[in-house]
């Protein structure tokens, strides 16, 4: 199963887990299960979702909606000490990987779209033509396949975008990745610079890394 901001691959057969095979749908269902248990308290929820920052946002929710079925709808939280606020929960849309019109574009909010491939190969094949066409920030990769994350690693190297392997923590973004890590590569169209890098000594050349836990 591979991740990417907003996007997510999951094989239309299903996974493998280690509680057994896993529909597209069950995971789909897992996710939106995640979702809502994170967000399950109010008053934790609206500090980890913040506030909707225009009516852009939310006009794109609203036709993100209609675009395929809803595997986790967006709902309206209060916020205990801004009660004006807006606050919005992810929005979840199941897709096919034929429908690459709708999920390449730029959907900006709390959107993601799980998408069904043909296999674990063809959602590689879309991340690195997408990361190349359109960029990316982080890919992140969830296999026990050994060939599965060497091929991710050529797909991440080959394309310039950032992996992760099977990360269940905190990731490093934004201005927290300048002292620890590296955020964006400058080697695709969404990260075309990078907050830490080598390039005061050689702009030509460009760091993709990879991580997991150890």
């Amino acid at each position: 199963m591979c991740t990417a901001p907003q996007n997510i691959y999951v094989p239309k057969g299903g996974i493998d887990t280690a509680e057994g095979h896993l529909t597209f749908d069950q995971v789909a269902a897992g996710i939106g299960e995640g979702v809502q248990k994170l967000l399950g308290d109010p008053a934790r929820a609206v500090e980890i979702l913040g506030a909707v920052v225009n009516d852009g946002v939310m006009q794109r929710l609203e036709a993100a909606r209609k675009l395929g079925p809803i595997a986790l709808d967006t709902q309206s939280i209060a916020h205990p000490t801004f009660p004006q606020a807006r606050i919005r929960t992810p929005l979840l849309v199941k897709l096919g990987a034929a429908d690459r019109e709708k999920y390449l574009s730029e959907w900006f909010g709390p959107i993601a779209f799980v998408i069904a491939t043909e296999s674990t190969a063809e959602s590689l094949a879309i991340v690195a033509d997408a990361v190349k066409s359109h960029g990316a920030l982080t890919l992140s990769v969830y296999s026990r396949n050994q060939d599965v994350i060497d091929r991710a690693i050529d797909v991440a190297e080959d394309s310039g975008v950032a992996l992760s392997f099977k990360l269940t923590g905190g990731v490093f973004v934004n201005q927290s990745a300048a002292f620890s890590d590296f955020h964006g590569t400058g080697a695709n169209p969404a990260a075309n610079a990078s907050l830490t890098d080598s390039a005061f000594v050689a702009s030509r050349f460009r760091v993709v890394q990879h991580r997991a836990h150890v």
